[in-house]
């Protein structure tokens, strides 16, 4: 059995790279990709990458709930997490430039049982990320529906049956979240005929997200209330985690979910120019900025509004809506969430479906997974699983839970690709890396730590969901995917 957990796959080593020569490298020696990204494309792609769903999403939970005005700190310690994990990112997407990410990149560096923990917590990732984005979609959409259109809207179809207080699940008197549900099934539907994003459709959406956010920063700052500001880092209830120091750091793992995405950059290593200047500048140029938005964002948005009553699923429309004269700016921030988080949505559900392809390719999960659309040429059999468990998931669970088991999964799978580069500068020093961590005996161990200890603020709270989670994993592995991995069967 412990064989089977540390068997690798093999790592065929990439030539030298000169910028615009194409490259092959890859696990299978599968990617064929030519050099023409410059910093400038790498910082442009981080930031429409990175502003989407957090900013729209999880910084009312964090201020509310643990930090209070100081989830301004927690968004640059997450950001710094992730700046430590993206250079990480970058070496491993440079040297293999291939599909699968962190589950990739663990099987050719820690084995396969490490592997398999990693893929099924990138399922986590992309599976609850979709049902989190959509219920958020849903909040911006009642909101408009409801009080700038001012039509009727059941209550009772409205939310989640499910609700955490107090550590606990209990009832929350609603049947299920119908507007969810219907984003998540139309995006299913668009998945299943095949789906092609044009970048100018793309570029429409982020111009439209990044505009919304600038007049909210622009004509918000203009009614801050510095009172609402006192005390910026709230003192501790008493409880680990409820403001205080360790609420920032709690609410570091939550706001965490805003920086998904990023990670985008360094899949784009094996495309780019000069990779051992460009990619640093890239990674490092658009967390910067982005971090620089939301600090400025969060700082607006616990000016505008008391901290305590930003707890909701749509907390920038909840803070305009005390500024009559804004009712405006509320209407445009609305109809800028709703386009921007629809595009998540398509975004984590499609790659959920190629993360589970990815896996069934090497015998971990059923081949039935991968199997592909005769006509659309889509995974059609995973997209229908991942639609409907993603729907259930929108429609019965809260956004709280959600948003923090997607940073959990996200965290961990950053930790062991920290890891994974030390690993491999040792067992393998002679493969040829384009790019290459600066310091990696202090960056790597102090990534993997970071990340780590942003998961621990989480699995304090949550641990029992992750350990069953966990658990159903490796039920799945042990009793199908060992027998079944493809090394298995060609050992």
């Amino acid at each position: 059995m412990l064989k089977a957990l540390l068997r690798v796959k093999p790592v065929e080593p990439a030539g030298h790279v000169d910028a615009g020569e194409p490259i092959e490298g890859s696990l299978d020696g599968e990617a064929t990709l030519k050099r023409t990204l410059t910093a400038k494309h790498l910082i442009l792609l981080g930031i429409g990458a990175v502003i989407g769903a957090g900013i729209f999403v999880m910084t009312g939970q964090a201020a509310a709930f643990h930090a209070g005005p100081a989830v301004t700190l927690s968004f640059v310690l997450a950001g710094l997490a992730c700046a430590l994990a993206g250079l990480c990112y970058a070496e491993f997407a440079a040297m293999m430039p291939v599909s699968g990410s962190a589950y990739s990149y663990s099987y050719a560096t820690l084995g396969e049982g490490m592997a398999w923990f990693i893929g099924w917590c990138l399922v986590l990732e992309y599976l609850f990320a979709s049902a989190s984005v959509a219920v958020a979609w849903s909040a911006y959409l009642l909101s408009f529906v409801t009080t700038t259109l001012h039509l009727p809207f059941p209550d009772a179809l409205s939310s989640a049956p499910i609700a955490w207080e107090g550590g606990q699940f209990i009832a929350s008197g609603q049947l299920f979240n119908l507007p969810a549900v219907l984003i998540v099934a139309a995006v299913t539907g668009l998945l299943y005929v095949g789906i092609s994003q044009s970048t100018f459709v793309n570029g429409i959406i982020v111009a439209i997200k990044v505009s919304v956010i600038c007049l909210f920063i622009g004509f918000g700052a203009s009614h801050i209330d510095t009172a609402n500001w006192q005390p910026f880092i709230p003192e501790n209830t008493g409880t680990f985690g409820e403001f205080g120091w360790s609420g920032v750091l709690r609410a570091g793992s939550i706001v965490f979910f805003a920086f998904i995405g990023f990670d985008a950059v360094s899949t784009a290593a094996g495309e780019t120019k000069d990779p051992q200047r460009n990619m640093p500048i890239g990674l490092l140029g658009s967390l910067a900025i982005c971090t620089i938005i939301y600090v400025i964002v969060c700082l607006v948005l616990t000016g505008l509004l008391p901290y305590q009553q930003l707890g909701t699923a749509k907390p920038v429309a909840t803070a305009l809506e005390a500024y009559p004269q804004l009712a405006w700016l509320k209407t445009a921030v609305e109809i800028g969430a709703i386009a921007g988080l629809s595009s998540v949505v398509l975004v984590m559900m499609m790659g959920q479906t190629r993360i589970a392809y990815t896996i069934s390719r090497d015998g971990l999960l059923p081949r039935f997974l991968g199997k592909v659309h005769a006509r659309f040429k889509t995974p059609y059999v995973a997209t229908i699983i991942v639609g409907v468990i993603a729907a259930a998931l929108a429609g019965m669970m809260p956004l709280n839970v959600l948003g923090e088991l997607v940073s959990m999964g996200t965290l961990l799978a950053f930790a062991t690709v920290c890891i994974g580069v030390l690993v491999l500068r040792y067992t393998r020093p002679e493969l040829v890396r384009p790019f290459r961590v600066p310091m990696a005996w202090l960056i790597c161990p102090l990534g993997a730590l970071a990340c780590l200890t942003l998961f621990a603020m989480a699995f304090r709270e949550h641990w029992h969901l992750f350990v069953g989670w966990t658990v159903l994993g490796l039920l799945i592995y042990f009793g199908y995917g060992m027998r079944n991995s493809k090394l298995a069967k060609s050992s």
